[in-house]
């Protein structure tokens, strides 16, 4: 059956999936068969067999176009490689891992055309780790503060968008895109629909604390500069703690002529604000050195291979 009358763009970022991607693919074929669309995969980077079961696939189906990039450069980053790619209406972006049933894509869209600008799916059931489950909370809370998102709106890998908003987002240009504040900087017309989430049946999950905690930062210091604005915080409140506490010593002395003591007490207080600085600093840091390399023209991908019928 017929989902739409809109073409309909698939975009799988692909890293160590060879022994997934192709059942993914074929799911997609099988659900949207009357439909008009497309499939871009994009190699990010994997050592292993995933770029040649790539290339297979996009010589067995003429809707299908591989993008190998030269290294690792990150989910968003092949994400974006992908969006440069696309001609459909709506942009559908999913997982490689199985995990995500291309059928529940069908939910997605219509819930798109109900008037939306992007749709993310939303798991009742979550099969994932709690290392996993724990990140995406974290990362929910993040983009509650610094993305203003709306709290009744949960963020997923699984999601659907207008070509509005895809011509949108690959407009940024900067070397760490973010493509759920990307999405949330271009529309608030965004929403949920419940869908289901698969178990893993095969290999394990390359999500990581590297990963989650250069996801934070991504969203931490493209889109707000609210970080900068609590080291403040912190500083005026450090100040007004030691300002107290120069006044409490004072005066026992003056009015009591107790001596102030406490080495122990003196030192930790010493150590957390001296920790306290580092971190500002580092934060500091962080920004400045995201500056000068997207001063520096640093790429969000580099693409060293494409591959399709037409080639």
């Amino acid at each position: 059956m017929k989902t739409t009358d809109k073409k309909i763009s698939f975009v799988i970022p692909c890293y160590y999936s060879e022994r997934t991607l192709a059942g993914v693919v074929e799911d997609i074929i099988n659900e949207f068969c009357d439909d008009d669309i497309e499939i871009i995969l994009v190699n990010d980077g994997s050592a292993d067999g995933t770029f040649s079961v790539i290339e297979s696939l996009t010589q067995k189906y003429k809707f299908i176009k591989g993008i190998n990039l030269s290294r690792n450069f990150g989910q968003d980053g092949a994400r974006m490689a992908g969006y440069h790619f696309v001609t459909g209406d709506y942009v559908v972006t999913l997982d490689d891992d199985a995990q995500n049933p291309p059928a529940e894509a069908h939910k997605l869209i219509a819930k798109l055309e109900e008037g939306y600008d992007a749709v993310f799916g939303k798991y009742l059931i979550k099969h994932h780790s709690k290392f996993k489950n724990f990140g995406s909370k974290l990362n929910d809370l993040m983009a509650d503060w610094i993305l203003e998102k709306p709290k009744n709106l949960r963020l997923c890998s699984y999601f659907v968008m207008t070509r509005f908003v895809t011509n949108e987002i690959i407009k940024y240009e900067g070397a760490y895109p973010y493509v759920w504040g990307l999405i949330l900087r271009t529309t608030r017309n965004v929403t949920n629909q419940v869908i289901e989430h698969r178990a893993r049946e095969i290999g394990e999950s390359t999500y990581t604390f590297s990963k989650l905690l250069g996801l934070w930062l991504n969203g931490f210091t493209s889109f707000s500069v609210k970080p900068l604005r609590l080291t403040s915080v912190f500083g005026m409140l450090s100040a007004a703690i030691g300002f107290i506490l120069a006044v409490y010593v004072i005066v026992r002395k003056l009015a009591y002529g107790i001596n102030a003591d406490g080495w122990a007490s003196m030192m930790c207080i010493i150590l957390f604000l001296g920790g306290i600085l580092m971190l500002m600093m580092g934060l500091l840091g962080e920004y400045v050195g995201r500056i000068y390399i997207n001063e520096n023209s640093a790429p969000q991908f580099i693409i060293k291979d494409t591959t399709d019928t037409k080639d």
